[in-house]
């Protein structure tokens, strides 16, 4: 539920529509109104409906403050956890005269460079011949449609 949740809401004596917070203040002042006109009985039935939806109220504002603490913690997670990176390390024992340094006997040869197998051993077998197409049916004609003559109801 969303603070723009509209409530159909049937009253002590009237039926009010209106978000949470739009009914909280109609049900205040209803019972403000029935207080001051000496109506006991009708201002505790109205400010217990306005308690309701002050509870309502309420429990919206605490699950959005969840939901933000959580998206809050997600974030500052993602932040925190380490970037990959994808280069390697540098050789730390390597100077900086502009040498790179010397690949190992035992590095991995890169698939690019690494011998293919060969492909021309097995034959591609040919492919299978296609089942020649069924004629459709011809299409209908549509009858011809009747042009009603138009009336001349404009004076010139």
């Amino acid at each position: 539920m969303n603070r723009n949740h509209v409530f159909d809401s049937n009253g002590p004596d009237l039926r009010v529509r209106g978000t949470a917070q739009q009914l909280f203040e109609k049900y205040l002042q209803l019972g403000r109104d029935a207080s001051s006109t000496g109506d006991r009985v009708m201002a505790e039935a109205y400010f217990q409906h306005a308690e309701h939806y002050f509870r309502i109220l309420n429990a919206m504002t605490q699950a959005a403050q969840q939901s933000q603490l959580e998206r809050q913690e997600r974030m500052n997670g993602r932040q925190q956890r380490p970037l990959h990176d994808n280069r390697q390390p540098v050789d730390s024992g390597a100077e900086d005269t502009g040498e790179q340094p010397a690949l190992s006997a035992t590095a991995a040869v890169p698939e690019e460079v690494a011998p293919q197998p060969s492909v021309a051993a097995v034959p591609e077998p040919p492919p299978a011949p296609r089942a020649p197409r069924t004629a459709r049916a011809p299409r209908r004609a549509k009858p011809p449609v009747e042009k009603k003559e138009e009336l001349e109801s404009s004076s010139s």
